[in-house]
Order: C-alpha cells, then structure tokens, then sequence
C-alpha cells in the first residue's frame, strides 16, 4: 500500500511539473541590413577605359559582371576570372586601391 501511495504521489508531482514548464518564444524575425556604400550601378561599357584596360592587363581572360561607381569617382567591380569570383576597387586612373 506505501508502495501504491508513493507512485501516485510521484505521477502527480510529475504533471505538476510539467503544467508549469516555460515555453520558449520560438518565433524568431530575421533582419537583414545592407550596407549601402553609396556606389551606383552603371553599365560595364561606362567604365573610365583605364580602368578596363587595368583589367584586361591585370586579368586576361576575366570578365567584369557588374560595375558601380560612386561620387567620389571610385568604381567597384564584379568580376569572374578562370580562378575565382571577386569584387575589385578601382580609382577613374585605372588604380587599384582598397575599400
């Protein structure tokens, strides 16, 4: 009989337990920032010629993907060579220069 009264007094301490564990917000709102960095997309064929023939030295057989510019006439460049894909910065002389 202690036996029997035990076992219950454990079945209902544990639903008690239970009744009264904390639940976990689990709704999580994701934000994703972009930094803009004040550069404007422009077409490849408006790049300074210095800056593609900087390239076309420095990169042979890379292709530019996209470029920007920004106000203080600095360009950044999307580019794909045989080895990689990468993001160069460049000045209007055909520079390059690091952002």
């Amino acid at each position: 009989m202690k036996k029997l009264v035990v076992a219950v007094g454990l079945l209902l301490g544990s639903f008690n337990m239970f009744a009264t564990a904390d639940v976990e917000n689990t709704n999580v709102e994701t934000s994703i920032m972009v930094k803009q960095e004040g550069y404007k997309e422009i077409q490849v064929s408006d790049l300074p010629s210095a800056v593609t023939k900087a390239f076309e030295k420095d990169f042979p057989g890379g292709t530019i993907d996209k470029a920007y510019v920004n106000t203080e006439k600095k360009y950044k460049l999307e580019v794909t060579t045989a080895e990689m894909s990468t993001t160069l910065y460049a000045n209007e002389k055909g520079e390059w220069i690091e952002e």
